[in-house]
């Protein structure tokens, strides 16, 4: 399995900590920036990240901002995605076994280091539960559709 890794400057504070998790289940990391504290754009590391999932070059992705707002609606901007924001254990799990998440998103400034690897660790350990969330899922892909031409 390939993840691959976006944050802005309010988010670096978590990527050791997932990055962490990730190669303590043997998953190849693609570790596309940010790599300082220096003030940059959320939106250029969503769409390294979403696009690196949408074409299959990595199979999921997990990003990282101040909040995990706004990174992950630029992120879903992309046709295939879906980024969850997470915040606790209840929301990580929730991101895959409801909503079927390829990318999970969350904030430096909300969540400490070690409950994003916690809830790194559940997202990746959760399956797609299917049956009825099938269905809504499939809803969403066919929203996306209807307006990403």
């Amino acid at each position: 399995m390939k993840i691959a890794i976006g944050c802005d400057h309010g988010g670096i504070v978590l990527k050791p900590a997932v990055e962490e998790v990730l190669k303590a289940k043997n998953i190849e990391i693609e570790d596309l920036g940010c790599y300082s504290t220096d003030s940059v754009d959320y939106p250029d590391y969503a769409l390294k990240v979403a696009e690196e999932v949408s074409q299959g070059k990595a199979d999921l992705g997990i990003i990282l901002c101040g909040t995990g707002i706004g990174i992950s609606i630029a992120a879903n901007k992309v046709k295939g995605i879906r980024a969850g924001v997470a915040h606790d254990l209840f929301t990580a799990e929730m991101t895959k076994r409801h909503n079927n998440a390829n990318i999970l998103a969350m904030g430096g400034r909300v969540v400490s280091p070690e409950l994003a690897a916690q809830m790194t660790k559940i997202w990746l350990e959760t399956e797609f539960e299917g049956g009825r969330h099938t269905n809504r899922v499939n809803k969403i892909t066919a929203i996306e559709q209807k307006y990403f031409k």
